[in-house]
This record gives C-alpha cells, sequence and structure tokens, in this order.
C-alpha cells in the first residue's frame, strides 16, 4: 500500500507523523542523532511503519522539516565562504545598517559575518541604477581572481554585484567563470537568489545561502542513503520558510530558504487547526527541547516579514527589534525564535543573576534528568522537581527520568549559587524566568506590530508547549490556550497538511501612480513561469496569489500588501493605498499624509500546486479515559498541593477546574489553578484563563 510520512527533526528529538485514509494520525518520537541526523529519521520512519504494518518500499512521499540550516549558523560551522562584490563595497557585511538590538549596551559588538574580510574579494565593473553598464567587467581580470581561489580551500562563493538585480549581465560571467574553475564549489548569486534593492540584505542573503550551501546538500544527500539503505527511494520535500513545501533538488540550489523550515511547518499546522476551529486570530507558540517559537495568524492568514534576522539571541522580523542578526530577505513567515527549551541550561552569569540559555543540553547528554550528566541542570529539570514532568519517565517509557538526580543537580548548580533555601523554590523561579524570556518572542510578533496579544487565542505546541503555555498566555492577558492533538509532534503534523508552494519577489522600483500594468503584469508572469518550474508542475496546474512591497516615498522599510485581484491595472491603486494606509496604521499607531506618494519596491508571487488536497480532518485515537493518579505541584508561594493526573480522553464530555496534569506520549499539558480545561470535537484541550468553569 502506498503511503507517506512527514519527518521533522529537532535539537532533541525527531518526531515522525503519516495520517492514514481514515484522517487518522499515527506518530513516533526517537532521540535525534546529532553525529547521523538522516539515520535518526531512517529509524523513526521504520519505527511507525512497523508499528502500522507498512513496508518502507512501498513509502511515496517524505516530507521533511529539519534545524540543519539554522544551526550551521548559530554554530558557525558553515562553509567557508568567499564573497566577491563591486570594488569598493566589500565592507558591507560589516556596516550594515545604524541600529543595534540592545540600546544602552554601548559595548555591543555586532557578530562577525559568515565571510571574513580576507575572503572578500572585489572586481573593477559598475552597473548604474537605471541598468546601464558604466564600466564593463574584466573576464581576464575575474578568471585571474578564481585561481586565487583555488589555493583559498574555499568551499562556496557568493556573488552581489551592485544593481545586478536590474541587469544581471556581470553577475552571471563572474558565476560561469567560477562554477568552470571551481566544480566543487557551491556558488550563490545574488540575482538568483534575492533580485531587489537594498545592497546590505541582497549581500547578506547571498551569503547565508552560500554559506549553507554545501551543509544543506550534504545533509540532504545523507538523508537519501540512510533511506536507501532501509529499502525507500522516496522521493523528499523539504519545508520552506515561507510555509510552502519544494524538492529537496530544488532547495540544494537555494538552500537559505529552508532556515526556518522547522518552526514553519508548527504554523501551518496551527493555521490548519484554527481553520478548523474557526479561530481567524490565533498566537502559535511552539517549545520544543532547544527554542521556544512564536507567530502570529491574523484573520486566518500567516503573516510574513519583510526584513528577517537570524543567527541573535532572539531571530525574528527586524524593522523594530533587529539589528542583532544577519539579514535574511527571503520569504519567512514572522517567527519570532530565542533559545529557551526545555533542555536550556540554568546558570548563573558573573553577575550572581538567574540565567537560562541559549546554550542546550541537546539530546546528548540532555537533561540532568535523563540519567546521563550532572553537570548542569536544564528548564525540564525544573519541571520535574515542579510536579508538572512524570517524575519516572516521559514518553510513554521511552525516556527514563531521574528525578533524584534533578533534584541534586539543580540544588548544588542553582539553589546553593543564588543563596536559596526551597528547591521548589528555585525551581519556579526558572519556570518563570522561562516564560518571560519566551513571552518577549510572542510580543516581537504582536506588540512589535501593533496587535494587542488579548485579542488572539494561543495555540500551544511542541514537547514544553502544553506545560509552559497557559502561564505565558496570563501573562499577555490571552484566555484561551488550544493544546492540539499531537501537540509534542505538530511541526511534523504540519508537513502532513501543508501545500507545495514558492514565493518570489522581483524587484520594480517605481511610484505606484506611475506603474505600467503591462510591465506589471510581465513580471508577474516571469515569476509564474519560474515558481511552476520549481514545483515541477505545468502552468495551468499552479495558481497564484499577487502581492506588492510598498513604502512612502522617503521611506526605508516597506510594508507588503495584497494586490486585491488576478492581474495589475490602474483603477486598482486606490484600494492598494488603503491597505497600505490600514496596515500602516495599525503597526505603527499613525499613517503618512494621504498626499504621500506611495512608492513600489518589489512584486511579490506565491505559486502553488492546485492539485494538492489537504486532508479533510485530522484525528487521533483516543484511548478509555484514565485517572493515572495523582501527585504534587507548585504554582508558587501558596500554591502548591496535590493535583489529578489524567490522559487526554479523560477530558472528553467534561469541563474541569485546575490544576490538573495530562499527560500523553507526544507531551505534558499542565492546567494552572484558577483554569478550567475541556475536550473539543476535534479532540483539541481546551484551557480557558477566565476562571468560569
Amino acid at each position: 500500500m502506498d503511503w507517506q510520512v512527514a519527518s521533522d527533526v529537532g535539537g532533541t528529538f525527531t518526531d515522525i507523523a503519516h495520517v492514514d485514509e481514515h484522517g487518522v494520525l499515527h506518530t513516533a518520537k526517537v532521540p535525534s542523532l546529532p553525529e547521523n541526523y538522516g539515520e535518526g529519521v531512517a529509524s523513526g520512519i521504520s519505527t511507525l511503519a512497523e508499528f502500522c504494518n507498512y513496508k518502507i518500499s512501498e513509502l511515496t512521499e517524505v516530507m521533511h522539516g529539519c534545524t540543519v540550516a539554522t544551526n550551521a549558523i548559530l554554530e558557525g560551522k558553515g562553509a567557508r565562504t568567499a564573497l566577491i562584490t563591486t570594488k569598493g563595497f566589500k565592507d558591507v557585511l560589516e556596516l550594515r545598517r545604524i541600529r543595534v538590538p540592545r540600546l544602552y549596551e554601548p559595548l555591543y559588538v555586532k557578530p562577525a559575518p559568515l565571510c571574513p574580510r580576507d575572503l572578500r574579494f572585489e572586481v573593477q565593473e559598475r552597473i548604474g541604477a537605471s541598468g546601464e553598464i558604466v564600466q564593463q567587467i574584466s573576464r581576464a581580470d575575474v578568471e585571474a581572481l578564481a585561481e586565487q581561489l583555488k589555493g583559498q580551500n574555499i568551499e562556496a562563493v557568493a556573488v552581489c554585484l551592485l544593481h545586478s538585480y536590474i541587469n544581471d549581465t556581470h553577475e552571471r560571467i563572474v558565476g560561469d567563470i567560477l562554477r568552470r574553475a571551481l566544480p566543487d564549489a557551491f556558488i550563490s548569486l545574488s540575482v538568483d537568489v534575492l533580485p531587489q534593492i537594498r545592497e546590505y540584505e541582497r549581500t547578506s542573503t547571498t551569503v547565508v545561502n552560500a554559506y549553507v550551501g554545501p551543509v544543506v546538500k550534504s545533509y540532504l544527500d545523507g538523508l537519501d542513503r540512510e533511506l536507501a539503505k532501509k529499502g525507500s527511494h522516496a522521493p523528499v520535500y523539504v519545508m520552506q520558510s515561507s510555509g510552502g513545501q519544494l524538492h529537496s533538488d530544488a532547495v540544494k540550489k537555494l538552500p537559505a530558504q529552508i532556515v526556518e523550515c522547522g518552526p514553519a511547518a508548527g504554523v501551518i499546522a496551527a493555521q490548519y487547526i484554527a481553520q478548523q476551529l474557526g479561530e481567524p486570530n490565533v498566537i502559535t507558540f511552539d517549545m520544543g527541547g532547544t527554542t521556544a517559537k512564536a507567530s502570529m495568524i491574523e484573520k486566518g492568514r500567516l503573516t510574513y516579514s519583510e526584513d528577517y534576522e537570524v543567527g541573535s539571541s532572539m531571530s525574528n522580523s527586524g524593522t523594530i527589534a533587529g539589528g542583532g542578526g544577519y539579514s535574511l530577505r527571503l520569504p519567512v513567515i514572522n517567527i519570532a525564535e530565542v533559545g529557551a527549551g526545555g533542555g536550556s541550561i540554568v546558570s548563573i552569569d558573573k553577575a550572581g543573576a538567574l540565567k537560562i540559555g541559549p546554550e542546550s543540553a541537546g539530546a546528548h547528554p540532555g537533561p540532568a534528568c535523563y540519567g546521563v550528566q550532572d553537570a548542569y541542570a536544564t528548564v525540564t529539570d525544573a519541571n520535574v522537581l515542579l510536579g508538572y514532568l512524570n517524575p519516572h519517565h516521559l514518553a510513554g517509557g521511552a525516556v527514563k527520568i531521574d528525578r533524584d538526580l534533578s533534584y541534586r543537580c539543580l540544588t548544588a548548580k542553582v539553589m546553593m549559587g543564588l543563596g536559596l533555601t526551597s528547591v521548589e523554590e528555585t525551581a519556579y523561579g526558572i519556570h518563570m524566568l522561562a516564560n518571560e524570556k519566551m513571552v518577549k518572542a510572542i510580543k516581537a510578533v504582536t506588540t512589535y506590530r501593533g496587535r494587542d496579544p488579548r485579542d488572539f487565542a494561543m495555540i500551544a505546541f511542541g514537547g514544553n508547549g502544553g506545560i509552559h503555555g497557559a502561564g505565558i498566555a496570563r501573562s499577555l492577558g490571552v484566555k484561551r490556550v488550544i493544546v492540539p492533538v499531537c501537540a509534542g509532534v505538530f511541526s511534523a503534523v504540519g508537513l502532513t497538511v501543508a501545500e507545495c508552494k514558492v514565493t518570489l519577489a522581483s524587484a520594480y522600483l517605481v511610484p505606484l501612480r506611475a506603474a505600467q500594468a503591462g510591465r506589471v503584469n510581465e513580471l508577474y508572469a516571469e515569476l509564474h513561469n519560474k515558481g511552476a518550474k520549481l514545483l515541477g508542475r505545468p502552468l495551468r496546474q499552479t495558481s497564484c496569489f499577487m502581492q506588492l512591497d510598498l513604502r512612502a516615498k522617503g521611506q526605508a522599510f516597506e510594508i507588503t500588501v495584497d494586490l486585491g485581484q488576478s492581474s495589475f491595472s490602474a483603477n486598482c491603486a486606490p484600494d492598494i493605498v488603503d491597505r497600505f494606509m490600514q496596515e500602516y496604521e495599525v503597526r505603527y499607531c499613525h499613517k503618512p499624509d494621504a498626499s504621500s506618494e506611495i512608492e513600489i519596491v518589489a512584486l511579490r508571487l506565491t505559486i502553488a500546486d492546485e492539485t494538492y488536497t489537504p486532508p479533510p480532518f485530522l484525528q487521533m485515537k483516543l484511548s478509555d479515559g484514565q485517572l493515572l493518579g495523582k501527585r504534587q505541584v507548585y504554582f508558587g508561594e501558596g500554591q502548591a498541593g496535590e493535583a489529578p493526573v489524567v490522559n487526554r480522553a479523560y477530558l472528553r464530555g467534561k469541563k474541569l477546574a485546575g490544576p490538573m496534569v495530562i499527560e500523553e506520549y507526544e507531551g505534558t499539558t499542565v492546567v494552572p489553578p484558577g483554569a478550567s480545561v475541556s475536550l473539543d470535537e476535534i479532540g483539541n484541550i481546551v484551557i480557558d484563563l477566565d476562571g468560569d468553569q
């Protein structure tokens, strides 16, 4: 029987999901193998196949999400990358923008460029802002430079020449010469990666693409080999940061588009669930073992970043709160990410204050309670001591828990260092500090964009989302938290419902009133053709969604708005301006003067496979309701006591009061005092924080 499977690799666990012909979810959760992630994926798929009585040889498609590109950047383990640029522009990566993420830190040091200065090279050439050739490039000079690179042990080369987005002639020449001279190097041209204005952002994005290129290619090739060892030659489709899936062969050519693929999959799953529940406005909260991620779905639609940054203490959209990472202007779902997960290491900084992350214990050695090490405590150890997590095992017994080791480690490494006397208070302080760190991520996608979190429900998922979701929601004034089916493997679930699509953009700098309809529609048609080729579909099997990047004349940042119709024409301009003004006012609490000239900066097109049909519904087989027992839980001073521990099915047909702990194979959900909990018709856990019961 033909079947499909989804796999999501995290820092601690690898999650596997399959939806059968009846819409029933089947899942598996196995430890990640950092030394060979592909082996872990193949092993997890084998486990699920055995459980479902499937043959791996009949596997037709593997949908995949991973953190390999992100980790390469965060850990500085990408390719040895050179940059070739126009003479006078080799320091663009260091000049960046006049913005820093921490205003009152005079000794702030910008992150080191992914391409060091001694590997940046200049060529004599110049193309004008209108596309005219001011100074012709010399092939001989480029060939000499290519020969020079041969002795530099270069693995990847990024090429970004001035104004190549309007005329790519010189950049294509450089690319052709480099590919002949350095056949084993990964060559990344800005005209293929980001053919848009903004020299720093274009250069940074092209360098990121080159930096992660060899790493991503090696990873995906390795995944294919491991699957082949198990007997599967199914094609692998990888989630993009924009929320669509793309064949791995296309991803290998533009790997920067999967930097945030794992978090994007979780947001796609949340959008799917929100549509089923009739919740148009939701905050997504995804807390795993290494990081916590937040995004916003408004009026049923995803929100995208106009200026995303990766590699800082909090990867996020950088318009207001950025400046600390590497600019990545490819289409990215607006996701804020912080180094706060279950495996985040708890320590005491030089000032004697409690610190959480961003370092993580990962899958190996893992938190102290895993019984492997006692060198440091983690957030998970704190949650075990608070009674939120089972003190004996997790994942249905797959992961053994040593509560005593958590106690000894947290006491020695944290409590005594802080001069405290109560291990419960210490653990609760760790839990609350982790919550506050994650609140910052949620504000980055809501408050910083002019949205009030109190107007949203929260969908909490990931292995630790159900543990921290209610507490974070209460801090933000959010009244409802939804913990979906299979919350602990939710990003893998998102891969099963994501469509095949790609988002492309083309530079087109012109006043909106002066835009030529023929030229705009011609550029959209070019993007449509390019996108259909990337998807491997004929034009007739694809659909398009058109948008424009707009700004008021003289401003430095754009806002993306919908075109609102199937083609551009002069009579659609007033509606476009209205949408721009509305979003501008929501985001910045004021809007440009009505007489301001609005400019188009770029055209944006999302091309989707029309033949795709998502599962009509998802459900999981619920066992009989069980009261699993009771245990002591701690919610701060004056809020300690015994709480029932139940499985998800126990909530069926009931509305119960907290405190309560809900345990299942994929994760744990904590219902605090003063909240009520129930199960909806789909099987999602619904926590209401208004106190009504």
